[in-house]
């Protein structure tokens, strides 16, 4: 018996695409309400969001002021993914807070 060489050409026919355009940003919005307090929020924005605890007051402030305040811009995946953990922690802790998610426009 002998031994059969076989060379296999392999041609590439799918061609990489390098003109990827970065994935659309979101606004990552917490909402006001009367039950959520105020301490809560900083805290979310602080272990969540990695906020300073300085910036996640101004925000705290502002979303009671406004009744909303973007606390993240971030691809529609890692934004989702952070209002569902700030969702899970809030009712966890009893509280009703809304997180909203918007295209950046």
């Amino acid at each position: 018996m002998g031994n059969a060489q076989t060379d296999v050409e392999v041609s590439q026919k799918i061609k990489p695409k390098l003109d990827l355009a970065p994935p659309p940003l979101y606004n990552v919005i917490y909402m006001n309400d009367e039950t959520t307090t105020m301490e809560f929020v900083v805290m979310s924005l602080i272990e969540i969001f990695n906020h300073s605890e300085e910036n996640s007051h101004l925000l705290c402030t502002k979303i009671h002021t406004d009744g909303s305040a973007v606390v993240a811009v971030l691809p529609y995946e890692l934004a989702e993914q952070k209002g569902v953990e700030a969702t899970v922690l809030a009712r966890n802790n009893g509280f009703p807070l809304l997180i909203r998610l918007e295209p950046v426009v």
